[in-house]
């Protein structure tokens, strides 16, 4: 008896290679929805700052502002600057509600996780989403950051606590104002929740896109304030500097 159809259809279902790409609709013929093509295209952050991964034109760097001030986080870990088609795909899933591509943005973060810890990076003890203003979570419906801790939490098998990290105020959008401006709009946003307890934890706070940096830098604050000893970035972009390509 020949099961050699059987077997390729066995195989093709277990790895969803049957799936289409979520960008151009071509057979993926791979795990997640997106063909090779399309995979290449996307625009990898290769050359970064080692703390906050500013784009940068050269590896093994950290930047001036980096070099001045030094960060309240250890490291930022995303896989892509914020260009096109990025920034496409993330706008749809945040204010669109394109659930299916933050999913596989977020698969793909999480892979490129995996690979960093095979490298040595540190596997952090809890996941932080950045929490969203109530205002703005009622008008949106859900929390992209939160989403994407949840997704994360699975792929990476680490606890993912969406209640520790609170939202104290009401504030104006961050993408409308300049690193000052952002930095004065995030005084006092944040607080634990006061049942948390992270002495001596490892934390890697979650998001969409770090710009400024001003956001991490003020939860990095709260939490060493709070006890953890090291906290890390997860976001799936970073954007470069204003007037940088």
């Amino acid at each position: 008896m020949n099961c050699q159809p059987w077997l390729k259809s066995l195989v093709h279902k277990c790895l969803n290679i049957n799936q289409s790409c979520l960008l151009c609709s071509e057979p993926a013929e791979q795990r997640h929805p997106l063909c090779v093509a399309c995979e290449q295209e996307l625009p990898w952050l290769d050359e970064h700052c080692l703390r906050c991964a500013l784009p940068l034109p050269m590896t093994g760097l950290i930047c001036a502002q980096c070099s001045r001030r030094p960060p309240a986080f250890d490291q930022v870990l995303a896989p892509w600057h914020y260009g096109f088609p990025l920034d496409t795909l993330i706008s749809r899933f945040k204010h669109n509600g394109q659930w299916p591509l933050g999913r596989l943005m977020a698969e793909m973060l999480g892979h490129h996780l995996h690979h960093r810890y095979q490298d040595g990076l540190a596997r952090p003890d809890l996941l932080l989403p950045v929490p969203l203003a109530p205002r703005r979570l009622r008008a949106r419906g859900f929390n992209q950051a939160g989403m994407l801790g949840r997704w994360l939490s699975r792929a990476l098998d680490i606890e993912c606590d969406e209640r520790l990290l609170l939202r104290t105020r009401e504030t104006p959008a961050q993408q409308s104002l300049d690193a000052q401006a952002r930095r004065h709009n995030l005084r006092r946003a944040f607080a634990l929740a006061c049942e948390a307890s992270l002495k001596g934890s490892h934390v890697a706070v979650v998001d969409d896109v770090l710009t400024t940096g001003a956001t991490a830098q003020a939860i990095a604050q709260l939490l060493r304030q709070g006890g953890a000893r090291r906290v890390d970035v997860y976001c799936l972009a970073r954007t470069a500097k204003p007037g940088q390509a």
